[in-house]
C-alpha cells in the first residue's frame, strides 16, 4: 500500500495473482472523467507480473479442468450472487471510473455482469456433443469439447465489468483458467470483483487479473508461449498488432473490434419508435459502445421530417453530472479521447457539413465540480460525403451523421461502404425488405425495428475489419 502521505487520498489497486493481492513497483494515474482529477493508482504491470499470473493459471488448470461442469457452475452462480449483493457499490464505482451515468451502470453494466456468470453457469450444463453413425462401417464418430488451457483476456474501457465478465464467465465455465487485463483507464470494478473470488469458491490461480497498459502488460500476455488463447475487444489497429505477436505460436484468437454501424430508415418505418430508438442507439453511454449507430441513411421522402424530429430529440438527450438521474450521458473516458471526438466535428465543419446540435452549437451548463470533466453534448451532422473520414472512421463518441438515400440498392451499397461490419439496423414494416437487407448488409448482427436486443445464445462478431 502507498507509503507517502500525499498519496493517501487515492485508491491504490493491486494485481490479483494466484488468489492473492500483489502490489506493483510502478503505478499509472487513473482519472475521474467527470471531474478531470486523478483519483486512483493502477499497477503498471510488466512481463514479470504477467509471467507470475500465467504460471499461477497454468498450475491451477489441471485441477480446475477436472472439476465437473456442475461444480464450476456453482462457483459462477456464487460469483453472480456476490456481485448482486454488492450491486450499489459496483454501480457507483463504474460510473466514477468510466464517466457513464449511474443510471446506465444500474440498468446495464452491473446487472449484465452478474447475468454473464449466470448464463454460462447454466449453458455449460447443457452442452451436448455431436455424434454421427456409420453403421455400414461399424463405426461411431463423436465430438468432445475440451478446455484449451490458459486464456488471455483483454477487455476495453467502455463497458468495463460487463465486457470483462463476458470473457471470464465462458472461459472458466468450460474449464479454462484465465489471466485478464482490463483497460488501465477503468480497472476499479475488476479489482473489486477480485475481492469476491475467494468467497465465491474460485480456487487460487483460476482467475488472475493483471492491471496495466497494452504495450507493456498486454503485449507480454499475447506473446506468452503458455497462453494458447487470446480474447480481445478493442481497436482494429491493436488487433493487428495482437495477430502479429501471437502468430508465431498459432494461438486461437477471438477479436471483437470497431464498428461504423449504419441505420437504414425507410419511409414506411414507425417514425416515433424509430427516432426514440435511434437517438438511444447513437448516443447511449456517450456513444462509447462498439454497436452504436454512427451513420443514419434515411429515405429521401421522409428525410427532412426525420432530420428535424431527430435533432429535436437529440437536444433533449441531456449530458452532465453522471450522478444526476435526469442526465442521459455522462463524461467521455479521457481528455485525449474528447479531443479526438471533437476533431471529427471540426473536420466535418471544414468540409462544409452542417452541425445541427451539440459540439460548438449548444452550450453545456455543468455544475462547478464537473467543469473540468470531459463532456460533450449529442452532436448531429448532415451534408457530409460518404468518403469523408467522418463517415469512414470509428469516432466512438456522441456523434452521428444523417444522409438521404433514394433506392434500396443505394442504401445497401452505402451501408456496406466502410471497412467495418459489426452491426446494422433496418427500419421498415416491409417484412420481405427487412430479410433482404439483413442478408445483403455486411454486418455480423442486423437488428430490425429495434437496437441492442442481445441473446447470449447467439454468436457475436463482425465482418471485415470488425473482427
Amino acid at each position: 500500500m502507498p507509503k507517502s502521505s500525499e498519496q493517501h487520498s487515492y485508491l491504490v489497486l493491486e494485481n490479483y495473482i494466484g488468489g492473492r493481492f500483489v502490489s506493483c513497483r510502478n503505478y499509472i494515474d487513473s482519472y475521474n472523467p467527470s471531474t478531470g482529477e486523478v483519483y486512483c493508482k493502477v499497477p503498471d504491470s510488466s512481463k514479470e507480473e504477467v509471467d507470475a499470473a500465467v504460471a499461477a493459471a497454468k498450475e491451477a488448470f489441471p485441477d480446475w479442468s477436472a472439476h465437473s461442469p456442475q461444480q464450476r457452475a456453482e462457483v459462477l452462480n456464487k460469483l453472480a450472487n456476490l456481485i448482486e449483493a454488492n450491486m450499489e457499490e459496483f454501480i457507483q464505482a463504474e460510473s466514477k471510473d468510466q464517466g457513464k451515468t449511474v443510471t446506465f451502470a444500474r440498468a446495464v453494466d452491473i446487472p449484465r455482469s452478474a447475468h454473464n456468470f449466470r448464463f454460462f453457469a447454466s449453458s455449460v450444463l447443457h452442452h451436448t456433443t455431436e455424434c454421427s453413425q456409420m453403421d455400414h462401417m461399424g463405426c461411431l464418430n463423436y465430438t468432445i469439447r475440451c478446455p484449451v488451457g490458459v486464456a488471455g483476456l483483454i477487455s476495453p474501457w467502455n463497458l468495463p465489468l460487463y465486457l470483462l465478465t463476458w470473457k471470464i464467465a465462458p472461459a472458466i465455465a468450460t474449464g479454462n483458467t484465465v489471466v485478464a487485463k482490463p483497460s488501465e483507464m477503468t480497472s476499479v470494478t475488476a479489482w473489486m470483483m477480485c475481492k469476491l473470488m475467494e468467497e465465491a469458491g474460485v480456487p487460487p490461480g483460476v482467475v488472475n487479473i493483471v492491471f496495466g497498459t497494452g504495450p507493456r502488460a498486454g503485449d507480454a500476455l499475447v506473446a506468452h508461449p503458455d497462453v494458447p488463447l487470446i480474447s480481445f475487444t478493442g481497436s482494429t489497429a491493436t488487433a493487428q498488432r495482437i495477430t502479429e505477436r501471437s502468430a508465431p505460436y498459432c494461438k486461437k484468437l477471438s477479436l471483437e473490434l470497431g464498428g461504423k454501424n449504419p441505420a437504414i430508415i425507410f419511409a414506411d418505418a414507425d417514425l416515433e419508435q424509430c427516432i426514440e430508438t435511434t437517438v438511444r442507439s447513437s448516443f447511449s453511454n456517450q456513444g462509447e459502445i462498439c454497436l452504436c449507430t454512427s451513420r443514419i441513411y434515411v429515405e429521401r421522402s421522409i428525410y427532412s421530417a426525420f432530420l428535424e424530429k431527430f435533432v429535436a430529440a437529440a437536444r433533449k438527450w441531456k449530458t452532465g453530472d453522471p450522478s444526476d438521474p435526469s442526465n442521459h450521458n455522462g463524461a467521455l473516458i479521457s481528455k485525449e479521447h474528447l479531443e479526438k471526438v471533437r476533431s471529427f466535428v471540426s473536420l466535418a465543419k471544414s468540409e462544409g457539413a452542417v452541425i445541427h446540435c451539440g459540439e460548438g452549437v449548444d452550450h453545456l451548463d455543468l455544475p462547478e465540480p464537473n467543469k473540468s470533466g470531459y463532456f460533450m453534448p449529442p452532436t448531429v451532422i448532415s451534408g457530409i460525403s460518404d468518403c469523408s473520414r467522418v463517415m469512414q472512421e470509428e469516432i466512438f463518441g456522441p456523434v452521428t451523421c444523417i444522409c438521404p438515400f433514394d433506392t434500396e440498392d443505394e442504401a445497401v451499397v452505402r451501408g456496406n461502404g466502410v471497412r467495418y461490419g459489426l452491426s446494422a439496423t433496418v427500419w421498415s414494416r416491409d417484412v420481405g425488405r427487412v430479410h433482404r437487407l439483413a442478408q445483403r448488409l455486411q454486418a455480423g448482427l442486423v437488428w430490425t425495428n429495434c437496437w441492442l436486443v442481445r441473446d447470449l445464445n447467439l454468436p457475436f462478431g463482425g465482418m471485415k475489419h470488425s473482427g
